[in-house]
């Protein structure tokens, strides 16, 4: 009976340990995604500092979901077109590394569509979608 009762115990603790790696391994979120193009200065992060933007040109805005009082200002996300109203609009091997430079609802120039998650430059929307799409979902982790 006692080892009927440990071995109980041991699978039970191998089923939770497995339950927590299970559980765990997904840090990603998802949301949606418009594009815009310049004029990106000045930023609500940065102001008219012009070295703020990645040479890459692999920048974003933060829309409310993430805006975080400013807190996402500098935010490093990684990034990737998960799928679109349109077929074929994601490029699915792409993944990106964005930078947060500006706050979504006080940008210089009006993005594809308002009330997203983010918003990414012209440049990093091309990267990961078909650029004559104005609406995308991501899938984006920090």
């Amino acid at each position: 009976m006692l080892i009927r009762i440990r071995q109980a115990l041991q699978w039970l603790s191998f089923l939770l340990f497995i339950s927590q790696l299970i559980c765990n391994t997904s840090f990603a979120d998802v949301g949606t995604a418009a594009r815009y193009g310049p004029p990106f200065l000045p930023t609500t992060c940065y102001g008219n500092d012009p070295t703020q933007f990645p040479s890459s040109n692999l920048f974003a805005a933060a829309g409310d979901g993430i805006w975080d009082n400013g807190a996402s200002c500098g935010r490093q996300y990684l990034v990737r077109c998960i799928s679109a109203s349109e077929p074929g609009t994601c490029e699915p091997e792409q993944t990106i590394q964005i930078r947060i430079v500006d706050y979504a609802l006080q940008l210089e120039s009006t993005p594809s569509v308002s009330g997203t998650t983010i918003v990414l430059s012209e440049t990093a929307f091309r990267t990961i979608a078909n650029s004559t799409a104005t609406l995308i979902n991501v899938e984006f982790q920090q």
